[in-house]
């Protein structure tokens, strides 16, 4: 059963800023509130692009202070084994952004015995740099909330807040070797970079592994990345609090190439 989001963060917005740290998990929210999945049948669409998860960054930005720094006293590296290591003292926070999108992998289909093989990423990069500053226990939420809702467009949100909010995007050059962070657009011009992996953890035992309602794998890694030689502006970039997006164990049943969706927290330092 589909549920009206609009409605649904409409109604939750004021208790979610009044209180963030008492908030349930974001699936237990999404079940208490499946009765309003109706919302008007097949009459609301307008409803639906109202409202958004987008939504929530938008009034954080509009209430309060929007200092950015104090988000980095938030980051809990140390819900992973290994933790990862903090930022350096000198880099600065330039962005808290939600990356949804999907994982992809092949697979070899003349090898009865293969299994997966990572081939990059593709994102969309929001930016919720605000709410991570003002309400980290709802951003810890949201790569769970995305991963459950489709990736914003014009159909199911305003356009507008879209065009606010999209940061960039995240992809994978070099034969799909290396991240790339894009975060050029027609709006805005923030910069771009090519990174490399320093440090990885297996995401914690309790990570959502994939869409609510469908087959999930699990979360994929949680990890510190480091610029590659003379690639761009970013310092550091951390990809934190991941949901879905892990491959199944062998290709059985399984394409030559198919896509995983996912969604996580991608800090940006420079």
């Amino acid at each position: 059963m589909r549920f009206c989001f609009g409605l649904l963060v409409a109604a939750l917005a004021p208790s979610i800023f009044a209180a963030p740290h008492d908030m349930q998990s974001a699936r237990e929210i999404l079940r208490r509130n499946d009765n309003v999945a109706e919302c008007g049948g097949p009459t609301s669409t307008t409803t639906h692009r109202k409202k958004s998860y987008l939504d929530l960054e938008k009034r954080a930005a509009t209430t309060g202070t929007c200092d950015i720094q104090q988000a980095i006293q938030h980051m809990d590296l140390t819900a992973v084994t290994p933790a990862l290591p903090s930022p350096a003292a000198d880099l600065t926070l330039f962005q808290v952004t939600i990356g949804r999108g999907t994982q992809n992998y092949t697979c070899d289909l003349s090898n009865a015995t293969a299994v997966p093989v990572p081939l990059g990423a593709l994102a969309t990069l929001y930016n919720f740099s605000c709410l991570a500053a003002q309400h980290p226990a709802l951003l810890s939420k949201l790569p769970t909330i995305a991963l459950d809702l489709p990736i914003p467009t014009a159909n199911n949100t305003d356009p507008a807040v879209i065009a606010a909010l999209e940061s960039g995007h995240h992809y994978f050059i070099d034969d799909f070797t290396t991240p790339f962070f894009n975060l050029d657009t027609a709006a805005h011009q923030y910069g771009m970079g090519a990174m490399a992996k320093a440090n990885a953890s297996d995401a914690p035992s309790d990570a959502v592994i994939g869409p609510q309602g469908q087959t999930g794998y699990g979360a994929v890694q949680w990890l510190r990345l480091v610029p590659a030689p003379d690639q761009g502006m970013w310092k550091a970039v951390y990809r934190l609090n991941t949901a879905g997006g892990d491959a199944p164990k062998n290709c059985t049943g399984q394409p030559a190439a198919f896509e995983i969706p996912y969604a996580a927290e991608y800090w940006l330092f420079v």
